[in-house]
């Protein structure tokens, strides 16, 4: 048996104000280097022996768990024993800057040993200082003085009988509470504290080898009722994304700009996060080449902090439209709205159709009968001829609408650039004076 023990020293961790992820948090991270990860009083304590080989060897490990540090911020103190108590001690001694002792764990300090520290005072009348002359005491005696527990410890740091400890696991969806340190009155208080969930949601998800689509922040109201109105126990609010994400800084943005939004009813003592919604992790695709991978925020996080920002119905998205007709063959829904997706509309295979499609064709004026639209048109590609029975509909021109026949072109504006354009062809439907010059209409751009 080989163990390693770990702490992350809470007053380096105040000093540079980073925020220590919960416990339970901490323990989860470590389960990625071997399944028997457990919490004994102050320390993290990882049993290697079966595993230590995958990483190269004690060292390599050791290396790795300083490299992988879930707290950057704060050097994680790291170190070995053959039995759990006994890598506790070391750890103990390590925090204090002392040197470990030749022997062991007959030379370990007595007050390093957590069954010890109830009878220190009694076990230093004796002349005992540390583990060995305790050990070497008679066994009867010691268990009747003293109990049975500081034998137990002593015949586990020895290695006369085996570690007991209960192993941390994973649960299957993420949920974790934090008392806050004080009652927090605004949306950035709260997102100050919700900080070390977000931190503790990560490891989560990496762990699990999941990435999170739907999160739920809920807080505690500390009063019961203001100004005489009886209030909710819980204010919560979900935040989704459209992909799988194990950024937490994106995570954190979107949990800011919908927390500026937020009132809070009455002041805060507790904050949990959920996960509401996860799916398998992918990972991040990125090319060989340094250009293949710009930085900055990608499209879909741009797009889904200024919905949190500006709300759902100010940040619309293009939806294609299974239609014949191109005023039907685009429509604007909310960008974070998840639509099914929708069947390619039926024409013709090699329509160039332009990418914004007016709600309302524009009708062009006309300048020695060419068409205009900031400047006057230069046709590049045309016509592709469209002709239906059923343009209109109810209120358009009778019950199924009137026939049309129109002529698209692309054309060139000297200013607007490429743009798609059409002109009616003469039908029974236009009036004399239609049908002899015929009107020219903007339908889509293609910049």
């Amino acid at each position: 048996m080989h163990w390693i023990a770990l702490r992350w020293p809470p007053e380096i961790a105040a000093a540079k104000e980073a925020a220590l992820p919960p416990p339970e948090a901490l323990g989860w991270w470590a389960l990625q280097f071997t399944p028997h990860v457990a919490w004994v009083d102050e320390a993290l304590l990882l049993e290697v022996s079966a595993c230590e080989r995958l990483w190269g060897g004690r060292l390599g490990l050791m290396r790795e768990l300083a490299r992988l540090n879930p707290v950057p911020e704060v050097p994680v103190q790291r170190v070995q024993g053959s039995t759990s108590l006994v890598a506790l001690a070391r750890l103990r001694m390590f925090a204090r800057g002392e040197p470990p002792p030749q022997e062991l764990p007959a030379g370990l300090p007595l007050d390093t040993l957590s069954a010890a520290r109830d009878h220190l005072g009694v076990l230093s009348h004796l002349g005992c200082r540390n583990w060995g002359d305790v050990e070497r005491l008679p066994r009867d005696g010691l268990v009747r003085r003293f109990g049975p527990a500081l034998r137990a410890a002593l015949d586990v740091a020895y290695g006369l009988v085996p570690d007991g400890h209960e192993w941390l696991t994973l649960p299957d969806v993420f949920e974790q509470k934090l008392e806050l340190p004080a009652l927090a009155e605004s949306a950035p208080e709260l997102m100050w504290s919700a900080h070390r969930l977000l931190a503790a949601l990560q490891i989560w998800l990496r762990a699990r080898q999941r990435g999170v689509l739907a999160l739920e922040l809920q807080w505690t109201l500390d009063l019961k009722r203001l100004n005489g109105i009886a209030l909710p126990p819980h204010q919560q609010l979900t935040v989704r994304t459209a992909t799988p994400t194990q950024d937490t800084a994106h995570l954190r943005r979107l949990l800011s700009e919908r927390l500026a939004l937020t009132s809070l009813a009455a002041p805060a003592s507790w904050l949990r996060l959920r996960s509401v919604e996860t799916a398998p992790w992918a990972g991040a695709s990125t090319g060989f080449l340094p250009e293949d991978n710009r930085p900055g925020d990608r499209l879909h996080e741009l797009v889904e902090r200024l919905s949190a920002r500006l709300g759902p119905q100010q940040v619309l998205r293009a939806v294609a439209q299974a239609d014949y007709r191109p005023e039907e063959k685009q429509a604007w829904r909310p960008a974070l709205q998840g639509d099914p997706p929708v069947a390619a509309a039926a024409s013709q295979p090699d329509a160039l159709y332009p990418p914004w499609l007016l709600r309302e064709p524009l009708r062009l004026e006309l300048r020695d009968g060419r068409p205009c639209y900031r400047g006057v048109l230069r046709r590049l590609a045309g016509p592709q001829r469209l002709e239906a029975g059923w343009w209109g509909g109810p209120g358009q021109g009778g019950e199924r609408g009137h026939p049309a026949m129109r002529d698209y072109y692309i054309a060139e504006s000297p200013e607007a650039g490429l743009v798609w354009v059409f002109r009616e062809r003469p039908t029974g439907f236009l009036s004399e004076d239609e049908a002899k010059e015929p009107r020219w209409f903007l339908q889509g751009l293609y910049a």
